[in-house]
């Protein structure tokens, strides 16, 4: 008898020691944002998307990753000559709001407005360049984070 409750016991703390780890995956948000429209209002939407769901989760004490991936003519958010946005992002990034914050730029298309337009495309310090836009929107889903289309 003695060693079936022991047996019991045994399973019932390592049961509760696991808890703790079980919650914390829970409260753990990852949240992808697509860009891919020239358009000032839909990249705003799409920062302030961001903005008020990273406040909300560490409001309530739970991380928050967000990552806005930009392609297409979307690039255009995250191009340093062009960018309607990009004083906000910087704000953004400085702000120190919680959560982690990316800003990725589509390297397929900063090539294709290099060649359509004849000179280098500056991309702002503050976003990544990654191969392609549509691979990390897709990489990031098969990891299990949210995606939003503004």
């Amino acid at each position: 008898m003695k060693a079936i409750f022991r047996g019991v016991l045994a399973a019932t703390l390592l049961a509760l020691a696991a808890a703790p780890g079980l919650a914390a995956e829970k409260t753990s948000h990852h949240i992808v944002f697509q860009v891919s429209q020239n358009d000032a209002a839909r990249m705003n939407l799409a920062l302030t998307n961001m903005t008020n769901a990273i406040k909300y989760y560490t409001d309530k004490g739970e991380s928050v990753e967000a990552e806005i991936v930009a392609y297409g003519p979307g690039l255009n958010m995250l191009r340093e000559d062009t960018s309607p946005v990009k004083d906000r992002i910087k704000s953004l990034k400085a702000s120190g709001i919680g959560g982690e914050i990316h800003f990725s730029a589509c390297h397929n298309t900063q090539m294709a407005m290099q060649k359509a337009e004849g000179h280098p495309i500056p991309i702002i310090p503050e976003a990544t360049v990654v191969p392609a836009g549509v691979v990390r929107l897709t990489q990031l889903q098969e990891e299990g984070w949210s995606y939003i289309r503004p």
